[in-house]
């Protein structure tokens, strides 16, 4: 997004992509493979998503809008999910009444201690660790107070060409406006001597430059050397800003057995939530595609770290045994494709992506400007409520182009 913006402002641009393909952790897979452009990475299209949807109307890309009805599973017996959070006027009571952010570990002991409020503290550790994928003792409260009163990120659909398509214009746009890309250009240090900087890649190549925006996921900021002041900045972030971990597990079927499972009528089921080993499951409602999504983020994910791929599937289909009352062999005999993605031992990723914790805000607030001739950019580096989505990656990058080009008026 940053080079498109550049490029098309008449810089002259490279591109340095560590990887053999543009997207980072987007990642749409083979149409062959699951019957549809199926996510390995981002998936959905959270709210508004105004830089998303800007370079969609572009490219010329369709939103799938998401429905259905979520559903819950204990004991092999499924129930439309209309569990409600206990305790949740006093939990919002205390949020609201917060005046300095804590993590929310620390705000659950402060005010839920009592066993009383077991269920409640449960509760909300479970959507922490799952939908944020992140730690409870590190995770700020308002970012969760953010979400919860009413600011989250609203209703999510998805691209119906994929993510990958996306990427795919912005690469194109990229190049059409001048820019060259350099692929399997993984950088290992940027060094500074201004006016100008040169990027020096782990393959020996050198690049230099007026100035360089660095946009890799947060953990690898350890991994290449920085000048002055910028090496600060990026020691403040690691620090100072949460990263989670997520396994995504792709399941796909010869058919969507679960549609008229035990005589109920699943084929509307959106999500569904349970205790088992893979807690959260989703279909691709309301396309019909027979695939399910088995999903580990959080403490979950690194539990799991050093499985293999071909055991997190078994774990997968294990847990889909459980919630449905099924045969784990019945199960096999219908799957036709399978996948687990472990984004936390992809190399150039580490993870899946950030959270806010309450150090995170004075971390965003000095961004906005160089450190030298180093801007930071991606979703880590996003301070608004869309942090960790796509969307905070494409509004960082256009924020980088913007502040580049104003300063160089």
């Amino acid at each position: 997004m940053a080079t498109r913006e550049l490029a098309r402002a008449g810089k002259s641009v490279t591109l340095l992509e560590a990887r053999d393909r543009c997207g980072g952790r987007i990642e749409t897979l083979p149409a062959t493979e699951f019957g549809y452009a199926a996510e390995g990475g981002a998936e959905f299209v959270h709210g508004a998503a105004r830089h998303t949807r800007a370079v969609m109307r572009e490219a010329g890309l369709s939103l799938a809008v998401s429905g259905g009805t979520a559903w819950y599973a204990a004991d092999g017996v499924l129930s439309v999910d209309e569990r409600s959070m206990p305790h949740a006027a006093e939990f919002r009571q205390a949020l609201s009444a917060l005046k300095s952010d804590v993590s929310v570990a620390e705000f659950l002991a402060r005010h839920f201690a009592d066993p009383h409020y077991a269920e409640l503290r449960r509760s909300i550790t479970r959507m922490v660790e799952g939908y944020d994928a992140a730690d409870p003792s590190r995770a700020s409260t308002f970012a969760l107070r953010d979400e919860w009163m009413g600011r989250g990120l609203g209703q999510q659909g998805r691209i119906a060409e994929g993510y990958g398509a996306l990427i795919g214009f912005l690469l194109n746009e990229c190049r059409r406006h001048g820019a060259a890309v350099h692929f399997g250009a993984a950088v290992a240090a940027i060094d500074a001597d201004r006016p100008k900087v040169t990027v020096r890649c782990r393959d020996g190549r050198c690049f230099a430059a007026a100035g360089t925006v660095l946009s890799v996921p947060l953990p690898l900021l350890r991994s290449i050397a920085l000048p002055e002041p910028a090496r600060a900045t990026a020691a403040a972030a690691v620090a100072d800003i949460g990263f989670g971990n997520v396994v995504k597990i792709l399941l796909r079927f010869s058919r969507n057995w679960w549609a008229t499972h035990a005589g109920q009528k699943l084929a509307d089921m959106s999500f569904l939530f349970s205790s088992a080993a893979v807690p959260t499951w989703w279909t691709q409602h309301p396309e019909q595609h027979p695939v399910l999504t088995g999903w580990l983020a959080g403490p979950r994910a690194d539990a799991v770290a050093m499985l293999s791929s071909d055991e997190l599937i078994e774990r997968a289909l294990g847990s889909l045994a459980q919630n449905f009352a099924v045969s784990r062999d019945w199960l096999r005999d219908l799957l036709i494709a399978a996948r687990a993605i472990n984004w936390g031992a992809d190399p150039f990723a580490c993870g899946a992506y950030s959270y806010a914790t309450p150090s995170t805000r004075q971390v965003l607030a000095r961004l906005d400007r160089a450190d030298g001739n180093v801007w930071f950019s991606g979703e880590a580096f996003y301070g608004g409520p869309e942090m960790g989505t796509v969307e905070a990656a494409l509004a960082s990058g256009w924020q980088a182009a913007r502040n580049i080009l104003s300063s160089r008026a």
